[in-house]
């Protein structure tokens, strides 16, 4: 018998137990997404998504269907950027953080 476990159930239990987790991964999505990540960005906000609102609470902050959130945030998804800032702004106001990017020198 396999002693293993979803990956998604221990993201979303880590998330839901953990504020600064869910803020790390919401920090990590952001900086994948402006590092020319975007396939990344999107399974960890899909990942971070089902375990602080849900889709549905998405759906009703966003007003866009919850098919189409699912969708916009699979791996091939392709959310426009107004999409991809509103479900930023939910995650962000849910999780109580606001986010500043800032430049570094490439050494």
């Amino acid at each position: 018998m396999a002693l293993t476990r979803s990956y998604k159930l221990t993201i979303a239990e880590a998330a839901q137990r953990d504020p600064e987790f869910a803020q790390a991964l919401l920090d990590e999505a952001a900086t994948l997404f402006l590092n020319g990540e975007p396939e990344l960005s999107r399974i960890i906000l899909r990942d971070l998504v089902n375990a602080t609102v849900g889709f549905e609470g998405l759906a009703k902050e966003t007003a866009k269907p919850s098919k189409s959130l699912h969708r916009m945030l699979s791996a091939h998804g392709n959310p426009s950027m107004d999409n991809l800032a509103a479900i930023f702004a939910v995650l962000r106001k849910g999780l109580g953080v606001d986010m500043q990017v800032h430049g570094v020198p490439v050494t």
